[in-house]
């Protein structure tokens, strides 16, 4: 009985109006943050789910390779729920600043313990985003002299498969700072082809044979300019040069034809291909010279 009338004074008397306005002060203050906290975070969510599949939709409409896309996708995701992160916390009345500056500190110390990671990982971004080179082109990176056919391409490294069949794998930072050479990037080369013959041999009817075995070799491509010239007067020999143009894909097998082709015309029409003789001459001891027996 005394229970109920205690409880019913402090219903009815000036210590519920009290705690009344306390809870009143605090809703007005901590409270009324906390529900603006709540709805910009449902609201942020939602607006940030309905960017980001108009943004992957978008991606995927372009020529952008998919883990390019799906990398922006979640980075750009992430940078909206920092952002959204960041608003909260100020509503709450956490100081920013400091947050801020702790946070960086510790991305500091991590960037600096990953650096080849994040060398090799911004690397592979840019490779991804400007295409020098892609899946199934043949290329060397000139800082180590690795060449080979491109078989895959990942955040962090580079496969490539030697003629020899060998994979090498090469961090992207490697590929990304550095010159490299893509062999297969356009549909057709330029094939420079050089032969030496004798002094004693006729330019014209030299030039003539060549030019026939170009013409007759059905890899050339015809409407490309095909030149054939002195190129050089050398010591023993006369240089004789030659440009075609043959598509990528058959490059080495039109050399190679070509070559090969050059020196058996040149031997049936008798012109001369000078190579590098070494004389050796004996010398005869005299008879003075002779030891007594």
């Amino acid at each position: 009985m005394n229970k109920m009338i205690m409880a019913a004074d402090f219903w009815s008397g000036d210590k519920f109006r009290e705690y009344l306005d306390i809870v009143l002060k605090w809703f007005m203050t901590v409270g009324k943050n906390i529900l603006i906290a709540l709805i910009v975070l449902i609201v942020g969510s939602k607006l940030i789910k309905w960017f980001v599949k108009h943004l992957s939709n978008s991606f995927k409409k372009t020529k952008m390779e998919p883990i390019v896309a799906k990398f922006l996708v979640s980075l750009i995701k992430f940078a909206l729920y920092f952002i959204i992160a960041i608003v909260i916390i100020g509503l709450l009345g956490i100081p920013t600043t400091s947050f801020i500056a702790a946070l960086s500190a510790a991305g500091l110390t991590v960037g600096l313990a990953l650096q080849g990671s994040l060398s090799n990982f911004a690397g592979g971004v840019l490779i991804l985003l400007f295409k020098p080179f892609k899946i199934g082109d043949y290329i060397k990176e000139d800082s180590h002299g690795n060449e080979g056919t491109v078989t895959g391409i990942d955040l962090f490294y580079t496969k490539i498969l030697t003629v020899d069949n060998k994979t090498i794998v090469v961090p992207n930072g490697t590929l990304a700072n550095a010159s490299l050479t893509n062999y297969t990037s356009e549909q057709k080369r330029r094939i420079d082809i050089k032969v030496g013959i004798s002094y004693d041999s006729d330019i014209k009817l030299a030039k003539d044979v060549l030019t026939g075995v170009i013409e007759r070799n059905e890899s050339v491509l015809k409407d490309e300019e095909i030149t054939v010239y002195v190129d050089a007067l050398a010591d023993s020999h006369i240089t004789i040069g030659t440009r075609v143009w043959a598509l990528t894909d058959d490059y080495w097998t039109t050399r190679w034809a070509l070559l090969e082709s050059f020196k058996e015309a040149l031997d049936a029409n008798g012109i001369e291909i000078p190579f590098n003789q070494l004389s050796v001459t004996v010398k005869e001891p005299s008879r003075k010279e002779l030891p007594d027996t």
